[in-house]
């Protein structure tokens, strides 16, 4: 509610809450009654790809962006974006930088945000990183691909290959445009499960490699990569729980 562009609607989708999530989301509604707010209740949870499935397919909006419950948008994310994507019709698919605040109470991570910026093309290069994150997606209603919906980890990944390794336009703007607030590893949620999420991207590239879109050297060589940058994080997890133990004592 604070972009300087607000969105034409903004669409809550609660996915099997059993807290009073349900009831919140209703008094926000109310809050913002002039505004275009509707909540879809899942009644069941059923999966982050499920539920971003439902709230893209009841939008009526050409353009959709994504906001998991435990994120942030810098103020100006949708104008520039959606103007961005906008003088590019061309263009299916836009992320942006990312900012991992560690202090909120203690960051002006609000900024002021220049009037020129890079913007890089998004291709095959994707392969070996997921260089998108899916708070700071934004992608054309129409698309051909949907989040898998039985995929609870790596699903958003899993669509981005699609969309890049099928031939259609992705770019990503150099502007930290998104905040987080926990290590993107190893800390709770989905993200916390880091071998669930290894298994969940290994299971990707087997996916894409089945249709198709990458070579057996390309699936080898994506597998061997992921299982490296495992390791790395279970490693990095480990010493900053040792860490953050000797601090608590």
């Amino acid at each position: 509610m604070s972009q300087t562009l607000p969105p034409a609607e903004v669409i809550l989708v609660n996915d099997g809450s059993t807290d009073s999530t349900l009831r919140e989301l209703q008094r926000l509604r109310d809050i913002y009654s002039e505004r275009n707010v509707k909540i879809i209740d899942l009644g069941n949870n059923y999966g982050p790809g499920h539920a971003r499935n439902a709230g893209w397919e009841s939008s009526a909006q050409p353009y959709i962006a994504f906001l998991d419950a435990d994120d942030t948008w810098h103020p100006k994310k949708v104008e520039i974006q959606y103007n961005w994507m906008r003088e590019h019709p061309e263009v299916v698919m836009t992320g942006h930088d990312c900012v991992w605040i560690k202090n909120p109470q203690d960051e002006q991570f609000y900024f002021e945000i220049p009037a020129v910026f890079d913007v890089q093309k998004v291709g095959r290069s994707i392969i070996w990183s997921n260089v998108l994150s899916t708070r700071s997606i934004m992608l054309k209603r129409d698309l051909p691909f949907r989040f898998r919906s039985w995929k609870k980890y790596s699903e958003d990944y899993l669509l981005w290959l699609e969309v890049v390794l099928n031939g259609l336009l992705a770019f990503k703007i150099r502007l930290p445009l998104a905040f987080l607030y926990k290590a993107p590893y190893g800390v709770g949620g989905l993200s916390g499960k880091l071998w669930e999420m290894e298994k969940g991207e290994l299971e990707t590239y087997w996916l894409v490699y089945r249709e198709g879109l990458l070579s057996r050297t390309e699936f080898l060589m994506a597998c061997s990569l992921s299982l490296v940058k495992y390791f790395r994080r279970v490693i990095f997890c480990g010493v900053r729980r040792f860490l953050e133990d000797g601090e608590s004592y």
